[in-house]
């Protein structure tokens, strides 16, 4: 007995909510974009992310049936074709279509309203192919790997004659800071940090101290051509 009850308020929900719902219909336009039903391929009118839907026939017409009232986006899901978005104000027995933009707010509505039953037009056939990029030399040379590696080579190639015109005294200097830095390098590479570390600080040390000396030898110099004078 309470089986029957529960069951009979189901089907009178049902028919309620039938009642309130309403058919959504339009056609496809064919335009030069999409001439035929056999060009647009599988497709389907959907309302609201697909919660709603129906199937295009033929000659472009389609059905949505059992609609509830409400606010609904109406598109045309293809995989060949892109087609605009509409938005579907369902009251009652009234139905009014408005033009929508996707990612704009729902509220407020559009002040333009589009004839009903609605009719959707093809933007643009899809393309998935993406052209592979031909070689650019000027990009490969703005890569900044590339940039580095050309800086390097050449660093390297004028690092002889860089050296060729050293002074005598520079040459020794930069011999000898070329040593300790590869002291520094091993003694950090075999794990003795405590070594490198004091190695660092002596190359330091040692360039702060060649400075010092340069600037104290100049006024002594400058002394003797006076006293020669």
């Amino acid at each position: 007995m309470v089986f029957a009850r529960t069951l009979l308020l189901v089907q009178l929900l049902l028919c309620a909510t039938l009642g309130f719902a309403i058919d959504i219909s339009g056609k496809i336009s064919w335009n030069d974009v999409c001439p035929n039903a056999s060009t647009l391929g599988q497709a389907k009118a959907s309302l609201d992310n697909d919660i709603f839907r129906g199937g295009i026939k033929a000659d472009g017409s389609f059905v949505i049936p059992g609609v509830p009232d409400g606010v609904h986006l109406l598109s045309i899901i293809s995989h060949d074709f892109f087609f605009e978005q509409l938005r579907i104000d369902v009251n009652g027995t009234t139905v009014e279509a408005r033009p929508y933009v996707p990612g704009t707010p729902l509220n407020p509505p559009s002040t333009v309203l589009l004839s009903y039953p609605v009719t959707l037009a093809a933007k643009e056939k899809a393309n998935y192919f993406v052209p592979p990029e031909s070689f650019n030399l000027a990009g490969m040379l703005a890569n900044p790997m590339m940039l580095l590696m050309v800086f390097g080579g050449a660093l390297m190639l004028a690092m002889p004659y860089i050296i060729n015109n050293m002074d005598p005294e520079a040459l020794e200097e930069f011999k000898a800071q070329q040593q300790k830095i590869g002291g520094v390098q091993s003694a950090l590479q075999g794990g003795d940090i405590k070594a490198g570390l004091s190695a660092l600080a002596s190359v330091g040390d040692t360039g702060s101290s060649t400075q010092v000396n340069k600037g104290q030898s100049l006024p002594k110099a400058r002394g003797n051509k006076k006293s020669r004078r």
